[in-house]
């Protein structure tokens, strides 16, 4: 992806604000608590917070959450429904915090957005000795039957690279780390998986899905085409048909500390 089509995917989101706190899953808790266990403290950045749905799992673990968003309208959703949180403006590459602030740095599903030549330095720079850098994604468990169905119906667009736990470990295995330097500030990265899923019906699985940043760039018939290819599959799949059913993910973590 060129830097031109990777900015226009990474702001698309802010026109979609409210469907992406109403549809967008929470993370597991088990994959946040391993993200954090080798934190010397509580102090936690999610950074490219979104509209607050790492956050409120960071808060529900106990962490003292600071959250930065660069996009207005993902941040004004993000105060509205964490209140209490403290929320800035700001970017990876450009950190409103003091050096040495906090013990971990957490990002989810965004960390595949930031510049990591400059997020890479600025993060260690924020991050106290021994913190830790993580980014989680969750993927759509595709070991089941009806769920690969369904990536295959919706396309990359909507189920693409690291939306699979599969095609996740091969595109973060190094991809997103912080670039070598010398002397290096980060260790080894370390992946791991966590069991996950979200209610949803067959309307608020393709509404999910809509919110992804392929469905959210497309011409408007292209993307109300590919919602109703969405939601006729989901029709005749005897798991989705009627009714609520859960929808099998994985939350996939990567994490490194700080030297």
């Amino acid at each position: 992806m060129d830097s031109d089509v990777r900015h226009l995917h990474a702001s698309s989101f802010g026109a979609a604000a409210d469907a992406y706190a109403a549809h967008r899953p929470d993370y597991a808790r088990d994959a946040v608590r391993w993200a954090l266990e080798p934190a010397p403290g509580p102090r936690v950045l999610d950074l490219g917070a979104g509209t607050g749905k790492l956050t409120a799992t960071l808060v529900a673990t106990g962490a003292d959450v600071t959250a930065v968003e660069p996009d207005r309208a993902m941040l004004a959703e993000l105060r509205r429904g964490l209140p209490t949180i403290t929320a800035l403006p700001g970017n990876a590459e450009s950190i409103p915090l003091p050096d040495a602030c906090v013990d971990a740095v957490l990002a989810g599903n965004a960390m595949h957005w930031f510049d990591m030549a400059v997020a890479g330095p600025e993060i260690a720079r924020v991050l106290a000795p021994g913190g830790v850098l993580a980014g989680l994604w969750n993927t759509v468990d595709d070991r089941v039957d009806w769920v690969e169905g369904l990536t295959g119906v919706s396309g990359p667009a909507a189920i693409g690279p690291r939306d699979t736990p599969a095609s996740w470990r091969t595109e973060t295995a190094t991809l997103h780390l912080p670039r070598t330097d010398a002397p290096p500030r980060f260790g080894s990265a370390t992946q791991a998986e966590f069991p996950h899923g979200q209610r949803r019906t067959a309307d608020s699985l393709a509404a999910t899905l809509g919110t992804r940043a392929g469905m959210l760039v497309m011409p408007e018939d292209e993307r109300e085409s590919a919602l109703a290819r969405i939601r006729s599959y989901l029709s005749t799949r005897p798991e989705t048909s009627e009714g609520e059913f859960t929808l099998p993910m994985v939350t996939c973590v990567l994490r490194t500390r700080r030297l």
